[in-house]
């Protein structure tokens, strides 16, 4: 392939299966070392209606399961997470974020401009995966945003000022509204240049055999009108 492989992925920092999904497709790239990709992270709330100042996790997750389901989920996705590599942890005051702001954080990222010259979106969002789901950070907090933000070379107090000004938060509620109205309902949500759209955090065969297909310019299954919806949404070309 002439042209590096577009990967773009729809998620939410909270969401595990999203972490989950992004090291399955990690090592469905390693399987295919040669191939050249673009990955680029597209926002996504599973809470939009989280206040702003979140609320503690454990109280959050039993009033949607309840305490003793709670219990299950969370220890099944830590089971999970470590067959992944990863490690999942909610300790003790732990926040359920309202995500936005650290959306934000990876729409700068994606723009190349004066705050994010030179920044690895995908290694941005590592951190900010990484800094919930392990750590247990509050990514609603702006002061560790920025704390992340300088960790992958922005300007932390750029980005804690902008932040707290909500600066583009319109156009990135706007790329969520976009993936919803282009019928994206769940996530972890794969785009694979603009072609195939991939549901959920698939096992790395699965992925393999997308990126074969692309490899040898194969066609587009079901989806594809979908992915390229999404493709050319509120701020991308």
């Amino acid at each position: 392939m002439a042209e590096p492989l577009s990967i773009q992925i729809v998620s939410d920092l909270v969401c595990p299966w999203c972490y989950v999904g992004k090291r399955r497709l990690e090592r469905a790239l390693a399987a295919r070392p040669d191939l050249r990709v673009v990955v680029t992270w597209l926002p996504f709330q599973l809470s939009p209606d989280m206040p702003r100042e979140g609320k503690d996790r454990q109280a959050h997750y039993a009033s949607i399961f309840g305490p003793e389901k709670a219990r299950s989920i969370m220890a099944g996705m830590q089971q999970t997470a470590t067959a992944e590599g990863l490690r999942f942890e909610a300790r003790p005051g732990a926040r359920s974020p309202n995500t936005l702001s650290a959306h934000v954080l990876l729409y700068w990222a994606s723009q190349d401009d004066g705050i994010a010259v030179g920044v690895d979106q995908n290694a941005l969002a590592e951190k900010l995966f990484a800094a919930h789901h392990t750590h247990s950070e509050d990514l609603g907090d702006p002061v560790v945003l920025a704390r992340i933000a300088g960790e992958v070379g922005m300007d932390p107090a750029r980005v804690e000022a902008g932040l707290r000004a909500g600066t583009d938060e319109d156009r990135v509620q706007a790329l969520m509204e976009e993936a919803r109205k282009a019928g994206v309902s769940g996530v972890p949500f794969f785009i694979f240049n603009g072609q195939y759209a991939v549901s959920g955090a698939q096992p790395p065969e699965s992925l393999i055999e997308v990126l074969d297909r692309l490899a040898s310019a194969g066609a587009a299954p079901e989806g594809a009108a979908l992915a390229a919806t999404l493709a050319t949404g509120p701020g991308r070309a």
